[in-house]
């Protein structure tokens, strides 16, 4: 056997190698010559067929755009603006009530006592809501619980110009107060017209403006979503009528209008029921049929005449009726009718057993035995909220027909109304 040394070895790979690049450099570039030569061929032998479109070509491949060059530039639209826009007549319709009212809307303010810890009477801001004015002397009807325990009450109006108010008259079986301010001479003020709220439709489109927290004015729009719910603001009253809408009632806005499309006020703003506590929910505002009732008198009087029935009454419980033996246990019981009075002219009967009736430390002396109102006009009543209610639009000389509950059976009697004390 013949031996190699280590660099003949190496001297006979590398030749080797060189031996293979030289062969292998020509061949290469014979083939691709061959194909560029069958494809310039394929394509003059293709030059009378048509040759398709870019957008064709990127179609087919599934591309989504395609490179522009001098052949094909890129193109571009824009979209077409309208500058001749112009509103739409709903638009119109909100911003003509909107420049129309807004500046007969007014934000108030209040400032009630509050006591530190030495019992020392200190002043505090209060309660915030929004007011209309409703005649060009400065009167301006809201919420009486915008106004509430309130010290001093100031009216801000559009111009920043802010004013301090007295208070006219309050009517808490309605939720209305009227206040005054004195506009400086040569003002004019700006009012909003009442409408007639007996008209109203569900469906109608409403609008509500409110300033609250003194910002510039906010409007919101809906529609009536119902008419005539009855709502009980507190133990002792049921505001009657009101409407219902699905209208954004914002913070700040109780005592605000509620208006229709002709800018005239068909309610006051009064409450909100929402289950998440935001503005967004169910609204409700006094109809304005009951504010002009109710403002004429606040005016006129600094109260509202309303009629009333001259006897003593007691609102019927369960206990009371276990206790008397009697088998109705809803309605107003009469415990005294005084003599010459309505009550009595009308035929209605106060009770005759005295029996003591209340807590140990505030005990009162009822009687029992006598009447039981159970509906006045055509209004149930059921309790004091009931009974006060069905007389909330009634006014003195008025004649309305009770029906009494008397040893089992119903009667009806006439009572001429006599005025509240």
């Amino acid at each position: 056997m013949k031996l190699y040394t280590k660099g003949q070895v190496f001297a006979f790979t590398a030749l080797t190698a060189v031996i293979i690049v030289l062969i292998t450099v020509p061949l290469t570039f014979k083939i691709s010559g061959l194909n560029h030569s069958d494809k310039t061929s394929n394509l003059e032998n293709r030059s009378d067929e048509a040759i398709p479109e870019i957008s064709e070509i990127t179609e087919n491949a599934g591309l989504d755009f395609v490179t522009a060059s001098a052949d094909y530039p890129a193109v571009s639209e824009n979209v077409a603006v309208d500058n001749s826009y112009t509103y739409t007549q709903d638009e119109l319709q909100n911003i003509n009530v909107y420049e129309k009212c807004n500046e007969a809307v007014v934000n108030i303010t209040t400032q009630v006592m509050a006591f530190n810890w030495f019992l020392e009477a200190i002043p505090q801001e209060g309660g915030s809501g929004s007011g209309s004015i409703i005649d060009a002397r400065g009167y301006v009807v809201t919420n009486v619980h915008v106004i509430e325990n309130a010290n001093k009450i100031f009216i801000s109006l559009a111009d920043g110009s802010q004013f301090e108010g007295t208070v006219v008259g309050v009517d808490s079986m309605s939720d209305i107060a009227v206040l005054k301010f004195n506009p400086p001479k040569g003002v004019v003020l700006k009012t909003i017209p009442f409408a007639d709220s007996s008209t109203l439709k569900v469906g109608q489109k409403v609008i509500a403006i409110g300033n609250p927290f003194a910002l510039e004015r906010t409007m919101t729009t809906g529609i009536i979503s119902g008419l005539g719910r009855p709502i009980q603001s507190s133990r002792n009253t049921i505001i009657r009528d009101m409407i219902q809408t699905d209208t954004a009632i914002n913070p700040g806005n109780s005592g605000g209008p509620l208006l229709d499309t002709k800018c005239r006020m068909i309610g006051i703003n009064t409450m909100i029921y929402s289950t998440s506590g935001s503005s967004a929910g169910v609204g409700f505002a006094v109809p304005v049929n009951t504010a002009k009732r109710v403002v004429s008198d606040l005016i006129q009087y600094g109260k509202v005449r309303r009629g009333a029935i001259q006897a003593t009454i007691i609102q019927l419980t369960p206990s009371i009726a276990r206790y008397a033996g009697m088998d109705i246990s809803q309605g107003i019981l009469v415990s005294e009718v005084a003599s010459g009075s309505n009550a009595a002219k009308a035929g209605i009967r106060g009770g005759t057993e005295a029996v003591r009736y209340g807590s140990s430390r505030n005990p009162q002396t009822i009687y029992l035995g006598g009447d039981v109102i159970i509906a006045i006009g055509n209004i149930s009543v059921s309790n004091y909220a009931d009974y006060y209610s069905a007389l909330e639009s009634k006014k003195p000389g008025d004649n309305v027909k009770v029906t009494l509950y008397r040893s089992g059976h119903k009667i009806e009697v006439n009572v001429t109304l006599s005025e509240q004390e």
